[in-house]
């Protein structure tokens, strides 16, 4: 993967797939090799109703987070 895609589905999917088939071992680093910032990535998903959970290490839908 070259870059990070803008929708916001398919960049949730995608940083998803990178953290959970252990291509990085936390989100920043994964925003930092794609020249993002985190706090930019987690802002602009929960604009889109999605919430990073850090002890899953996944972006879910608001609500769904506390599972």
């Amino acid at each position: 993967m070259d870059y990070l895609p803008e929708d916001p589905f398919m960049l949730v999917s995608s940083i998803n797939m990178l953290l959970r088939d252990d291509e990085f071992d936390t989100l920043e680093s994964l925003c930092y090799y794609f020249n993002r910032e985190p706090d930019d990535i987690k802002k602009y998903l929960l604009d889109n109703d999605f919430v990073y959970s850090p002890t899953q290490r996944q972006f879910r839908p608001v609500g769904y987070d506390q599972n």
